[in-house]
């Protein structure tokens, strides 16, 4: 700590981070077990692909939409976030991660037992709402119980075991492709991350500067003496003093309640600015659009000219593989080189990637195979697509149009790239189609930059990981003030899963009506708007004590291209 200002921290190495954790595996213990919670979520987005395939026609039955069915979760998250804000704070860390881990357990067994969709979605509303509470507590309890030195490494844990989580699930859904029965057990086993680690929380203490803001000060010290080593202890107390006694201030002045409370963060210029910066990450990590990519990588695989679904998850699981590889890199390298410069590069890749992806999907819709109409007279009038059959402009039609129109395209026995018939897209008329060794496409066209699109998809992803991924949720666990850091984690919570909410909601209905490469050059527009509100509302953390932080905020900060920063005047912060 150093009186009077704020620091520029030492570069961390990776290695730096298992030096420290490997003398004291206790910090590690505690990160391991509160990152769990990102296992919880990431295998929730992974099987939910299945859950989508195995009853897509019993949705369409209840007259349910497929993208509300797919928002379940995440409208129980944002509930789960905006009272897990509140659970932090008045109950402590530890107790929100108990709960959360509770709610989704019961949540899993009834998604297991369910015995039809309606039960299911309940299911999934009550895992939604574990899984908000979690999201914004595991990184706040990893974050306050980490040196500062390495926190945005640890916190990383939770990033990595999020894809972890998804990279399981789809590995799952590949093996059991055919298996009957499947779904239940894949459902359920969701409930044993959450059941682990309500089991290893019981054995870990609270957060300690949540216990130092309660007056249980020795319980802090025992806590902040198993991790930090002995001559460091002492600073952490008396910072944490300074921090508390300026809090405890506020609250006399303010009052109690939950909505004084946020009333007062929303007063206080220092929480202010950092809801500016942790709202502007969080909601660019949703509108750069990957959990809608990961949520549908299978379908937006079959999209780029793969009819098999097996081939679609098998892409799709290396894709999820890179998020997860993405993680590792980021834990490598968020303490070196800094939270805003990973963000900054991060946000360049993805929008530069996304740009290309949309180039390459719309020309592969514009030489999308023709629809032949002898190809679709043979199969006889009884399996030709209706719409087809009726359309006035049936000649000019291509593959991507009768996919439009809910039907299926059976591939050119000479070449899949030939005219072909546009049919019914049911089971019977999927058999005849491949009797005659001929590829069915039910979700995309067969296509010469398949291939491609993969492989942009893979970059795509790999630029997002590392930066967009898991730093949003390290700025939000360390920018805000102990006594706020609930309500402010939440609100920021509560805004990525609206985030989240609106791009799952509109993605399907987007694709439809722009296509696949239309969908991503909206990403890409968001994309370099976020890219320019990060530049000018975040500012770099990495290293600093939290104390330091708030120090940061209160004095201001002029923006740099690459991290660093610069005081301003004071007429300038009071005209924030």
């Amino acid at each position: 700590m150093v009186e009077g200002g704020v620091t520029t921290a030492d570069k961390t190495e990776f290695t730096e981070c298992w030096k420290t954790v490997w003398k004291t595996p206790y910090i590690m213990r505690l990160a391991f077990s509160a990152g769990i919670g990102g296992l919880l979520f990431g295998y929730d987005t992974g099987y939910i692909k299945l859950f989508r395939d195995r009853f897509y026609k019993l949705i369409l039955s209840l007259m349910l939409h497929l993208e509300t069915i797919v928002s379940m979760a995440v409208a129980g998250a944002i509930i789960g976030a905006a009272f897990g804000g509140y659970m932090n704070d008045r109950w402590g860390r530890r107790v929100a991660i108990l709960g959360a881990d509770i709610v989704f357990f019961f949540g899993a067994i009834v998604m297991a037992v369910a015995p039809n969709p309606w039960v299911i979605i309940i299911g999934r509303i009550l895992v939604g709402l574990g899984v908000g509470m979690a999201s914004m507590t595991a990184p706040l309890y990893i974050s306050e119980a980490s040196p500062a030195r390495i926190r945005g490494a640890l916190v990383s844990t939770n990033g990595l075991l999020i894809t972890g989580g998804q990279f399981l699930s789809y590995l799952i859904n590949l093996a059991f492709t055919k298996a009957p029965g499947t779904w239940r057990w894949m459902l359920g086993v969701a409930g044993i991350p959450a059941l682990v680690q309500f089991v290893l929380m019981l054995s870990l203490p609270e957060s300690p500067r949540w216990l130092y803001r309660k007056d249980r000060v020795d319980e802090a010290r025992a806590i902040l003496e198993k991790i930090y080593p002995a001559h460091e202890v002492e600073d952490e107390l008396n910072a944490l003093k300074l921090s508390v006694d300026a809090e405890k201030a506020d609250e006399a002045a303010l009052g109690e309640g939950m909505i004084t409370k946020v009333k007062g963060a929303l007063k206080n210029r220092v929480v202010r600015r950092g809801l500016y910066a942790g709202i502007t990450v969080q909601v660019a990590q949703q509108f750069v659009g990957i959990n809608t990519v990961m949520y549908y990588a299978p379908t937006i695989v079959q999209f780029a000219g793969f009819a098999s679904n097996s081939v679609a998850l098998a892409l799709s699981l290396i894709t999820s593989g890179l998020n997860a590889v993405g993680s590792i890199v980021s834990m490598c390298f968020v303490d070196r080189y800094g939270r805003r410069r990973l963000m900054l590069v991060s946000m360049i890749g993805i929008i530069f990637f996304l740009v290309i992806l949309s180039v390459v999907f719309m020309e592969a819709s514009s030489h999308a195979p023709k629809i032949s109409g002898i190809e679709s007279a043979h199969f006889g009038s009884n399996s030709t697509c209706s719409a087809y059959l009726t359309a006035p402009d049936a000649p000019r039609w291509s593959c991507m149009t009768c996919l439009k129109a809910d039907c299926a395209f059976c591939a050119n026995a000479a070449s899949e790239f030939h005219p072909g018939a546009c049919l019914d897209s049911s089971k019977v008329v999927r058999g005849e189609c491949r009797a005659e060794n001929r590829v069915f496409f039910e979700k995309g066209c067969p296509s010469k930059f398949g291939f491609l699109a993969v492989i942009l998809l893979g970059l795509y992803i790999i630029s997002y990981s590392p930066g967009m991924g898991t730093v949003p949720w390290i700025v939000n666990s360390e920018i805000y003030p102990l006594r706020y850091r609930g309500v402010g984690g939440g609100i920021a919570a509560v805004a990525n899963w609206c985030s989240n909410l609106i791009v799952s909601e509109s993605y399907l209905s987007l694709t439809e009506a722009l296509g696949a490469g239309g969908t991503f050059f909206v990403f890409a527009g968001i994309s370099t708007i976020s890219l320019i509100f990060i530049y000018f509302l975040v500012p770099e953390t990495k290293g600093l004590q939290f104390e330091e932080v708030e120090k940061l905020l209160e004095d201001g900060y002029r923006p740099r291209l690459f991290g660093g920063k610069k005081e301003k005047s004071k007429d300038q912060v009071e005209s924030i």
